[in-house]
């Protein structure tokens, strides 16, 4: 199997990490493929924002526990308490893929396949990583404009996509393939 099947059959949605700082060598690798992402027209229309400051993050992660614990549904609360009580599992780096607010036809998607990217950039770097589109629950709420202060969010922007990445404390395997999902017209 070449690398890069190997990479797609092996990555996993991690949700425990460890303490482990990642690497600036590896962050900065993570950047540059999201930047060598394709998108329609070849418009580009995003920001990537890389949070690995632990205060901010730590500071994001309490504020969304508390968003969410004030849910008419618990069912989001209910399943971050039964992993630890961390909406971001004690991810290291959380990169925000921003799309322009004056977003074209495909810009939604365009910001799906930079993180996918990054995703399976992260995992051929040996790092575990999420997608996570709840990290946009930080961003959303009543410290909104607070903590896009913080992080720098460039005007024009909305969100797009979120990425959690560090060292994972435990491999898990893949999803199972459903091959049901394919319709094969000859």
């Amino acid at each position: 199997m070449n690398e890069t099947l190997h990479t797609i059959s092996t990555r996993f949605a991690c949700r425990d990490y460890s303490e482990q700082s990642v690497e600036q060598e590896k962050i900065e690798r993570i950047i540059k493929s999201a930047l060598q992402s394709p998108s329609a027209l070849n418009r580009q229309p995003w920001k990537i924002i890389a949070i690995s400051n632990k205060k901010l993050l730590q500071e994001i992660n309490d504020h969304v526990l508390e968003v969410i614990k004030d849910l008419p549904d618990q069912t989001v609360y209910q399943r971050t308490m039964d992993r630890g009580g961390n909406p971001y599992y004690h991810a290291p780096v959380m990169f925000l893929i921003l799309r322009n607010e004056m977003s074209g036809k495909w810009d939604e998607v365009d910001c799906g396949i930079v993180a996918q990217n990054m995703s399976l950039a992260a995992t051929s770097l040996g790092l575990g990583n999420v997608i996570a589109a709840m990290t946009a629950t930080a961003f959303e709420g009543t410290r909104k404009e607070e903590f896009k202060a913080k992080v720098n969010w460039p005007k024009g922007y909305v969100f797009g996509m979120g990425l959690l990445v560090g060292y994972a404390n435990s491999i898990k395997v893949p999803h199972e393939i459903d091959s049901s999902k394919v319709i094969y017209v000859n």
